[in-house]
Protein backbone atom coordinates (compact mmCIF):
# COMPACT_ATOMS: atom_id res chain seq x y z
CA UNK A 1 0.00 0.00 0.00
CA UNK A 2 1.41 3.31 -0.95
CA UNK A 3 1.88 6.00 1.84
CA UNK A 4 0.91 9.64 0.72
CA UNK A 5 0.62 12.48 3.66
CA UNK A 6 -1.34 14.90 3.05
CA UNK A 7 0.05 18.60 3.48
CA UNK A 8 -1.65 21.98 4.09
CA UNK A 9 -3.98 23.32 1.91
CA UNK A 10 -3.20 26.66 0.34
CA UNK A 11 -4.28 28.28 -2.87
CA UNK A 12 -0.78 27.66 -4.72
CA UNK A 13 -0.45 23.92 -4.07
CA UNK A 14 -4.12 23.50 -4.99
CA UNK A 15 -4.38 25.64 -8.32
CA UNK A 16 -3.56 22.13 -10.89
CA UNK A 17 -6.86 21.20 -9.24
CA UNK A 18 -9.13 24.14 -8.51
CA UNK A 19 -9.94 27.01 -6.30
CA UNK A 20 -9.43 27.30 -2.44
CA UNK A 21 -12.45 29.13 -1.51
CA UNK A 22 -11.51 31.12 2.51
CA UNK A 23 -11.56 34.72 3.07
CA UNK A 24 -7.76 35.38 1.83
CA UNK A 25 -6.91 36.92 -1.20
CA UNK A 26 -7.07 40.72 -2.44
CA UNK A 27 -10.50 40.51 -3.86
CA UNK A 28 -12.63 42.27 -1.20
CA UNK A 29 -14.57 45.14 -0.51
CA UNK A 30 -16.93 46.76 1.61
CA UNK A 31 -20.97 46.60 1.37
CA UNK A 32 -24.11 47.29 3.04
CA UNK A 33 -23.01 50.53 4.17
CA UNK A 34 -19.59 49.45 5.58
CA UNK A 35 -21.09 46.87 7.68
CA UNK A 36 -19.46 43.79 6.09
CA UNK A 37 -16.60 42.35 3.85
CA UNK A 38 -17.35 40.77 0.66
CA UNK A 39 -15.04 37.87 -0.68
CA UNK A 40 -15.38 38.15 -4.01
CA UNK A 41 -15.15 35.64 -6.78
CA UNK A 42 -14.10 33.01 -4.81
CA UNK A 43 -14.14 30.12 -7.40
CA UNK A 44 -15.86 29.33 -10.66
CA UNK A 45 -18.96 27.34 -10.80
CA UNK A 46 -19.14 25.19 -14.19
CA UNK A 47 -22.14 23.18 -15.42
CA UNK A 48 -22.36 22.03 -19.08
CA UNK A 49 -24.37 19.09 -20.66
CA UNK A 50 -27.74 19.28 -21.50
CA UNK A 51 -30.57 21.33 -19.44
CA UNK A 52 -27.70 22.36 -16.86
CA UNK A 53 -28.05 24.47 -14.09
CA UNK A 54 -25.99 25.46 -10.62
CA UNK A 55 -27.57 23.94 -7.84
CA UNK A 56 -26.92 24.66 -3.64
CA UNK A 57 -27.01 21.85 -1.63
CA UNK A 58 -26.25 20.74 1.76
CA UNK A 59 -24.49 17.61 3.44
CA UNK A 60 -23.92 16.26 6.59
CA UNK A 61 -20.42 14.22 6.09
CA UNK A 62 -19.33 11.45 8.94
CA UNK A 63 -15.35 11.11 9.36
CA UNK A 64 -13.51 7.87 8.16
CA UNK A 65 -11.18 6.25 10.01
CA UNK A 66 -7.77 7.42 10.11
CA UNK A 67 -5.16 6.75 8.10
CA UNK A 68 -7.66 6.51 5.22
CA UNK A 69 -7.69 3.17 3.16
CA UNK A 70 -8.30 5.32 -0.33
CA UNK A 71 -9.45 2.58 -3.04
CA UNK A 72 -11.67 4.50 -5.26
CA UNK A 73 -11.61 8.24 -6.88
CA UNK A 74 -15.12 9.81 -8.63
CA UNK A 75 -14.94 12.66 -11.51
CA UNK A 76 -17.64 14.78 -12.49
CA UNK A 77 -17.67 15.95 -16.17
CA UNK A 78 -20.48 17.73 -16.86
CA UNK A 79 -19.56 20.26 -13.81
CA UNK A 80 -17.53 21.66 -10.74
CA UNK A 81 -18.21 20.79 -7.40
CA UNK A 82 -17.35 22.80 -4.20
CA UNK A 83 -17.59 21.86 -0.40
CA UNK A 84 -17.99 24.92 1.98
CA UNK A 85 -17.71 23.43 5.51
CA UNK A 86 -20.00 25.32 7.90
CA UNK A 87 -18.19 25.15 10.84
CA UNK A 88 -14.39 25.88 11.75
CA UNK A 89 -13.12 22.53 11.31
CA UNK A 90 -10.58 20.68 8.92
CA UNK A 91 -11.66 17.85 6.22
CA UNK A 92 -8.97 16.24 4.61
CA UNK A 93 -8.80 16.66 0.43
CA UNK A 94 -7.59 14.11 -1.99
CA UNK A 95 -7.03 14.73 -5.63
CA UNK A 96 -5.71 12.75 -9.01
CA UNK A 97 -4.35 14.38 -12.32
CA UNK A 98 -5.84 13.01 -14.89
CA UNK A 99 -3.40 10.04 -16.89
CA UNK A 100 -4.21 8.07 -19.99
CA UNK A 101 -4.72 5.03 -17.91
CA UNK A 102 -7.12 7.11 -15.54
CA UNK A 103 -6.32 8.88 -12.39
CA UNK A 104 -2.93 9.43 -11.13
CA UNK A 105 -1.34 9.43 -7.71
CA UNK A 106 -3.39 11.01 -5.15
CA UNK A 107 -2.00 14.15 -3.90
CA UNK A 108 -4.01 14.65 -0.04
CA UNK A 109 -4.05 18.25 1.32
CA UNK A 110 -5.54 19.12 5.05
CA UNK A 111 -8.02 22.25 4.56
CA UNK A 112 -7.84 24.17 7.82
CA UNK A 113 -10.86 25.66 9.62
CA UNK A 114 -12.32 28.21 7.25
CA UNK A 115 -11.11 26.76 3.99
CA UNK A 116 -13.54 25.18 1.47
CA UNK A 117 -13.05 23.81 -2.04
CA UNK A 118 -13.86 23.60 -5.34
CA UNK A 119 -12.79 20.82 -7.98
CA UNK A 120 -12.73 21.74 -11.32
CA UNK A 121 -14.72 19.92 -14.02
CA UNK A 122 -14.02 16.68 -14.20
CA UNK A 123 -11.09 15.93 -11.67
CA UNK A 124 -10.48 13.25 -10.15
CA UNK A 125 -10.93 13.28 -6.25
CA UNK A 126 -11.71 11.42 -3.10
CA UNK A 127 -14.89 11.35 -1.47
CA UNK A 128 -15.60 14.09 1.60
CA UNK A 129 -14.00 13.20 4.27
CA UNK A 130 -14.49 14.93 7.45
CA UNK A 131 -11.80 14.68 10.10
CA UNK A 132 -12.78 13.09 13.82
CA UNK A 133 -16.72 14.32 13.78
CA UNK A 134 -19.45 14.82 11.33
CA UNK A 135 -19.45 17.97 9.57
CA UNK A 136 -21.98 20.01 7.36
CA UNK A 137 -20.93 21.05 3.98
CA UNK A 138 -22.73 23.72 1.55
CA UNK A 139 -22.50 22.19 -2.08
CA UNK A 140 -22.31 23.79 -5.13
CA UNK A 141 -22.60 21.52 -8.44
CA UNK A 142 -24.12 20.96 -11.35
CA UNK A 143 -27.76 19.12 -12.10
CA UNK A 144 -29.06 18.77 -15.36
CA UNK A 145 -29.54 15.55 -17.69
CA UNK A 146 -26.72 13.22 -18.90
CA UNK A 147 -24.53 11.36 -16.10
CA UNK A 148 -22.10 13.73 -14.55
CA UNK A 149 -20.20 10.87 -12.13
CA UNK A 150 -17.26 8.34 -13.06
CA UNK A 151 -15.95 6.06 -10.63
CA UNK A 152 -12.37 4.51 -10.47
CA UNK A 153 -11.41 1.78 -8.11
CA UNK A 154 -7.52 1.50 -7.89
CA UNK A 155 -6.23 -2.10 -7.93
CA UNK A 156 -3.76 -1.73 -4.83
CA UNK A 157 -5.19 1.61 -1.88
CA UNK A 158 -3.21 3.54 -0.98
CA UNK A 159 -2.57 5.01 2.23
CA UNK A 160 -3.33 8.43 3.54
CA UNK A 161 -2.11 10.00 6.39
CA UNK A 162 -2.66 13.26 8.17
CA UNK A 163 0.97 13.59 9.12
Amino acid sequence: MSRIVARPLTRENFAPFGDVIDMGGDNRYPINGGKAMRYHDLATAEAAGPNARVLISMVRGTPYEMPLKLTMVERHPLGSQAFIPLSPRPFLVVVCHDTKDGPGEPHAFLAGPGQGINYRRNLWHGVLTPIGEEQDFLIVDRGGDGSNLEEFYFSHPYEIHLS
